[in-house]
C-alpha cells in the first residue's frame, strides 16, 4: 500500500464520518476505520480516519486511545496528522481536547497547531475567537443544556486555555482574511510571544480554502471538520466523484436515533409528521427491566416490510434531566445505548440493510454491536453527513449505514437520507 497523505483521529464515530465526507468532497479516497485495527490497512486509500469513542470518556483514557491512533497511522506513513472534534467543542474543563491536542504534539515534537471547529456549510463559524451555531453564540444555541458537555462559554481560547498547559492564541479574521501568507506571518509572530495552539477564525468557506495552504507543512492539525475542505490540494488532489462511489443499495429501511439535540428533536418530529411510522423508547422503562428492545423489534418487524421506521429515544432538554436525576447521568446515556445498539442490531438481523443512526455516542454502541471493523466513505446526504458502506459480523452481511452527528441536517434529514441511494 502506498503512504497514507493524511492520517486522521477522530474522537467520536459521527465527527469520523463528517470528517471523511469532506475529504471525499475534495477527492480523496477515504476509509474509515472503527477504532484503532489490529492490521495493516491493504487497501488504496489517501487517508484512513480513525473513529475512537473518546469524547467523553476520562482524559488519560483518551489520550492513551488517540496516541495508539497515532503509533497506527505513522506505521502506515502518514505524511499528516489530522486530530478531529466536534463543530461544537464538545469538552469539559478537564478536556477531552486539550490534553489529547497536547499529547499528540509532545509525540510529533510538533511545537505549534491550529485549532478551530469551524464549519460554515453547517453553520458552524468562529469569529474574534467566539463560536457561533448559526446566528447565536453556541451558549445560546441549546448546547448549554448538552447532558454530557454542556458549553457555556462561546470564547474558544478561554476554553481551550482552560484545558491546556500550553499558551493559546487567536489567528483572527483579520489575518485569515489576507491569506495563506499573512497566516503563516501571524503564526511565527504567536510563536515569538509562547503561543504553542492558535484558535483560527473562520466564517465562510473561502477563510478554510485560504488557510489550508498554511497548514501544508504542519505535522498536526487539529479541528471540526471544516478545515479538510482545504487540505486535499496541499497534495495534488482535487474533487472527484469516483471518490464517493458505493456499490448499490437494497434492502429494508430504518432509522435509530439516541440523540436530544435540537437539530435531531425537529428531525423526528418531521418524520412522525409526514406520517412516518415511529416509536419512542422510555429509558425508565429501560430501567425498570423491561425488554424494551424486544417490544421495538416486535412493533418494525410487520411495518419495516412496506416503509422506513424509526426507533427514536430523542427528547427535550427537560424530559432528559429529569431521566438523569433518577438514574444518573452516566448510567441513563448508557443504557439507552446499549438498548438502541441492541434494536440496531436486531433490525439488520431483519431484513434492514439501509440504516441511518443519529447521534454521535449512539452512532459508536451500534457500529460495535454491528461488529463493524471499517467503512467506506460515500455521497453526502446533507453536510457532515455521508452514507457509508460497511460489513458487519451479522452473518457477514453488507449495510449502507449513515452516522448523524446529533446537530447536523436538515428538518427532512430522515426522510431525504434514502432518496439520496436511489
Amino acid at each position: 500500500m502506498a503512504k497514507l497523505l493524511l492520517g486522521c483521529i477522530a474522537d467520536d464515530f459521527t465527527g469520523a464520518t463528517d470528517l471523511a465526507n469532506n475529504l471525499v468532497r475534495a477527492g480523496m479516497r477515504v476509509v474509515q476505520a472503527i477504532g484503532v485495527p489490529a492490521t495493516p490497512l491493504d487497501a488504496k486509500v489517501d487517508a484512513v480516519v480513525v473513529a475512537l469513542k473518546s469524547r467523553t470518556i476520562a482524559p488519560a483514557e483518551a489520550i492513551a486511545q488517540s496516541l495508539e491512533a497515532l503509533r497506527w497511522l505513522q506505521a502506515q506513513g502518514a505524511q499528516q496528522i489530522y486530530f478531529k472534534y466536534c463543530s461544537t467543542f464538545d469538552s469539559t474543563p478537564q478536556g477531552n481536547i486539550g490534553p489529547v491536542t497536547e499529547a499528540l504534539m509532545e509525540a510529533l515534537k510538533c511545537g505549534f497547531t491550529i485549532a478551530t471547529p469551524a464549519f460554515p456549510d453547517n453553520k458552524r463559524t468562529v469569529f474574534k475567537g467566539y463560536l457561533f451555531a448559526g446566528e447565536v453564540l453556541l451558549n445560546e444555541s441549546g448546547m448549554q443544556n448538552h447532558p454530557l458537555t454542556p458549553m457555556t462559554d462561546p470564547n474558544l481560547v478561554r476554553v481551550l486555555q482552560a484545558q491546556c498547559t500550553r499558551k493559546v492564541g487567536l489567528i483572527d479574521h483579520a489575518v485569515v482574511a489576507r491569506g495563506a501568507s499573512a497566516v503563516t506571518e501571524r503564526i511565527e509572530q504567536l510563536k515569538g510571544e509562547g503561543v504553542s495552539v492558535a484558535i483560527v477564525d473562520a466564517v465562510s468557506n473561502d477563510d478554510l480554502l485560504r488557510l489550508g495552504p498554511a497548514l501544508a507543512k504542519m505535522p498536526l492539525v487539529t479541528a471540526g471538520s471544516g478545515v479538510a475542505i482545504g487540505l486535499p490540494a496541499n497534495f495534488g488532489l482535487a474533487p472527484s466523484s469516483q471518490a464517493s462511489a458505493l456499490p448499490a443499495a437494497g434492502g429494508l429501511r430504518a432509522v435509530v436515533s439516541g440523540s436530544c439535540s435540537l437539530a435531531t428533536n425537529r428531525q423526528v418530529l418531521d418524520f412522525i409528521q409526514r406520517g412516518g411510522a415511529a416509536l419512542a423508547v422510555d429509558p425508565l422503562r429501560i430501567a425498570a427491566g423491561v425488554d424494551v428492545a424486544a417490544e421495538a423489534l416486535a412493533w418494525a418487524a410487520p411495518l419495516v416490510e412496506k416503509q422506513p421506521v424509526l426507533v427514536y429515544s430523542t427528547a427535550e432538554a427537560g424530559a432528559v434531566k429529569s431521566v438523569q436525576g433518577k438514574l444518573g447521568v452516566e448510567e441513563a446515556g448508557a443504557m439507552v445505548e446499549r438498548t438502541i445498539a441492541a434494536i440496531a442490531r436486531g433490525l439488520v438481523e431483519r431484513g434492514v440493510r439501509q440504516l441511518v443512526v443519529a447521534g454521535g455516542e449512539t452512532s459508536g454502541a451500534c457500529v460495535q454491536a454491528l461488529g463493524i471493523a471499517q467503512m467506506q466513505i460515500g455521497p453526502q446526504i446533507d453536510p457532515g453527513v455521508p452514507w457509508c458502506h460497511a460489513r458487519t459480523d451479522v452473518e457477514g452481511l453488507p449495510v449502507h449505514i449513515a452516522l448523524k452527528s446529533g446537530n447536523f441536517g436538515g428538518d427532512d434529514f430522515f426522510t431525504k437520507a434514502f432518496t439520496v441511494l436511489g
